[in-house]
């Protein structure tokens, strides 16, 4: 008898720890979109979705001169730019055509708000060298401040505001068998950079206001991550 109680013992301890990692369910008040893939955490007329707040008309972005570069293959650079996801080259020119494609990303998802001009300075952009990349892996360290001003007036509406988008950088195998699937560094910083700028720019609405204007979909204005 002790044989099958045991075993049976056991397997309720192990279930009632499983339920005990379930969440509980979300308040409204807790209610947000899902930063990966911008679906809304729970539905009905309570539940809020990031709208763009902006139409973005022009994208200005420096990488300060003063931004020290290294191209020492260590684990861990002190430098502000390392960046190892092209052949060696500009670095500054790199990392701003990189921030200008992922603006451009950004933008097609912010349809609706007043015209702005962004501006992004850089201020950090540590990526990950040779030897980390193959071997621990690490974190890819993006920041930048960012500055909404006003297109025809170019009053500030919001910033400087410093943003960290820092992303996680693999390694080892999962840094070979990314690259062979063509998944590279490049892509996986531009489409961080665009999700925080999509999240930046964008403003927490309530569904329910979207449909008392007649839109049938709220999230059909849902920002997509």
């Amino acid at each position: 008898m002790k044989r099958v109680l045991f075993p049976m013992m056991a397997a309720a301890i192990l279930l009632s720890a499983c339920a005990g990692e379930i969440p509980a369910s979300r308040s409204v008040s807790d209610l947000t979109l899902a930063a990966s893939n911008g679906e809304v955490l729970a539905q009905g007329p309570a539940q809020k979705v990031l709208t763009g707040h902006y139409v973005i008309k022009d994208v200005r972005i420096t990488v300060p001169q003063t931004l020290r570069v290294s191209e020492a293959n260590v684990f861990y650079p002190i430098a502000d730019i390392v960046w190892r996801g092209e052949p060696i080259g500009n670095r500054h020119k790199q990392v701003s055509a990189i921030f200008a494609d992922a603006a451009a990303a950004a933008s097609k998802h912010l349809t609706s708000g007043p015209s702005v001009i962004v501006e992004l300075e850089v201020t950090r952009f540590h990526c990950v060298t040779e030897k980390t990349r193959y071997t621990i892996g690490g974190t890819h360290s993006l920041h930048f401040n960012l500055t909404v001003r006003d297109a025809a007036t170019g009053e500030v509406l919001e910033g400087p505001r410093a943003i960290v988008a820092d992303v996680k950088a693999a390694g080892g195998a999962q840094a070979v068998a990314e690259e062979q699937m063509g998944r590279t560094q490049r892509v996986v910083v531009v489409e961080q950079l665009a999700a925080a700028l999509r999240r930046a720019l964008s403003a927490e609405v309530d569904a329910e206001m979207i449909m008392s204007r007649g839109l049938v979909d709220p999230q059909s204005l849902a920002v997509q991550f």
